[in-house]
């Protein structure tokens, strides 16, 4: 494996907090249960098939829901959440205290701080669709670099068509899995995408 350069976080909000504003941090984990993500969050985990030994990353992880939902699915997968939004992750950990194999380390999608090849899985919900085009682009090519040749990456989102092409045009083979509704954003879309081997 090859060491990934330090990537530096600026001061300034250059992310979209998670509630949209850090205001209204502290309404985000009751926002996202009356848009209905919790049964979201659930058929993801579900088709990620995780498993003990794993080494899981999920990008945008907000408040740690997702992330919280898959170590609880799976407690003896390694799960790394990764967010830029300081507030959120400190939330995050406060909600995740006690629980072994479970972390979350401040990072952009598009600039991950970890190894090529370093992780087996890894997740994505509903934050995507907030990147603008070039951000999407490099936060593909970030996922497909730190998943091993095999490794898979399961996400939850909307547009999901989009989110194919940029995919494929990553380097993965990407396939729909799924789809579902929620309150307020619609259609969802679950896709599958493999680093080839």
């Amino acid at each position: 494996m090859t060491e990934h350069r330090p990537h530096l976080l600026k001061n300034r909000h250059d992310y979209l907090p998670a509630a949209g504003h850090d205001a209204f941090l502290p309404g985000y984990d009751l926002l996202t249960r009356v848009l209905g993500m919790n049964p979201a969050y659930r058929e993801l985990v579900a088709q990620a098939g995780l498993s003990g030994g794993q080494r899981i990353v999920e990008i945008g992880c907000g408040t740690g829901n997702l992330t919280i939902r898959a170590k609880k699915a799976c407690p003896g997968a390694d799960i790394v959440g990764t967010d830029p939004d300081p507030r959120a992750l400190q939330r995050a950990q406060r909600k995740a205290k006690g629980m072994n194999g479970i972390s979350f380390t401040r990072a952009y999608a598009q600039e991950l701080p970890f190894d090529d090849g370093g992780f087996d899985l890894a997740l994505s919900s509903m934050m995507l669709h907030h990147l603008d085009e070039a951000t999407k682009t490099a936060a593909a090519r970030e996922l497909f670099r730190v998943l091993r040749p095999g490794g898979r990456l399961h996400v939850v989102d909307v547009r999901g068509d989009a989110l194919a092409r940029l995919f494929e045009d990553a380097g993965f083979e990407c396939a729909v899995v799924g789809s579902g509704r929620i309150r307020l954003a619609g259609r969802l879309t679950y896709l599958r995408a493999i680093r080839p081997v």
